[in-house]
């Protein structure tokens, strides 16, 4: 896009849509928990569903790219950023509410959010989620999960923007659910989602969060920007142990370090660039397949 395009559709946007949040040349490294990635042309910021699906309805009728974002926890963007605009459902687009066992959360609103309000309401279920630093609709997407948990086992209900740009709404099978997989990787577009819970005893619910951040702690290095965890478990091997195994554990290409507390983890040591990181992918993928004969499939999603 050119400059004056650019602004004659933010112009039109903002128009359109009165209040919402556009910006032009947005860093994505803003916005991503590795803490890299070049400007995005345009980068519309949604408050409310409302907000979203006329956002949605523009860009389809302009006939402009659009790539859909969350909180950013298992993106990694190019250094040259992303061309056309990003629809960012993250931390503007974050309301939750609970009523008896259920709670309603648009896509948006962070897992750790979401955990918070169960607790407060002594709802059990959903502490497998409390420390994955993701948001909802994220999570949904690739059913996220931790410590025995995942997505599938809470979700009920997903409101979502099918492929033809109409909003639908899905029930539990519907969803799909696979490991790190649902319907949506296709493309449509999460809004918002009911997970159903069960009660529970608030000291050990707080207990086994309490529990869980620790473990996470201890064992991940979530003080190092990263992506999570870079690798899909392959069938009958653990990533993280077959990184170790082959000797890669602190082998770095430039900024970007295969970390020394989980190998599981491509960590963010200051300053690297994309390229550092899809580097050192590619040869933990090339080592781990000439020694072990296992092919590594990143988990984390690659923005070029």
């Amino acid at each position: 896009m050119d400059n004056i395009d650019i602004n004659k559709i933010i112009s039109s946007l903002k128009k359109a849509i009165p209040g919402i949040d556009v910006f032009k040349d947005e860093p994505m490294s803003n916005h991503t928990s590795f803490k890299i990635g070049g400007p995005a042309d345009i980068f519309i910021s949604p408050k409310t569903e409302e907000e979203a699906v006329s956002s949605i309805n523009f860009l389809r009728e302009n006939k402009l790219n659009c790539t859909v974002i969350g909180n950013g926890s298992n993106l990694l963007v190019s250094d040259e950023g992303i061309r056309g605009c990003v629809l960012c459902l993250g931390k503007n687009y974050s309301h939750v509410s609970c009523i008896d066992d259920t709670i309603y959360s648009s896509s948006g609103t962070l897992l750790s959010r979401i955990a918070s309000v169960a607790l407060e309401n002594s709802l059990t279920g959903f502490e497998f989620a409390s420390g994955i630093p993701g948001s909802l609709g994220g999570a949904i997407v690739m059913n996220a999960g931790a410590y025995g948990g995942e997505m599938k086992d809470v979700v009920v209900t997903t409101k979502y923007i099918d492929l033809d740009g109409t909003v639908k709404k899905c029930t539990r099978t519907e969803h799909e659910f696979l490991y790190r997989k649902s319907r949506f990787e296709n493309g449509e577009i999460i809004l918002s989602s009911s997970l159903k819970l069960k009660k529970g005893n608030s000291e050990e619910i707080k207990r086994l969060m309490n529990e869980l951040s620790l473990k996470r702690k201890e064992k991940q290095p979530i003080e190092l920007p990263s992506a999570g965890s870079t690798f899909k478990r392959p069938e009958g091997y653990f990533a993280a142990k077959l990184i170790d195994d082959a000797g890669l554990r602190g082998y770095q290409v430039g900024g970007a370090m295969v970390s020394q507390k989980h190998c599981g983890f491509v960590v963010n040591m200051g300053g690297a660039t994309f390229g550092d990181v899809t580097n050192l992918i590619s040869h933990i993928q090339r080592i781990v397949k000439e020694k072990f004969g296992v092919d590594l499939e990143p988990e984390v999603k690659i923005i070029k």
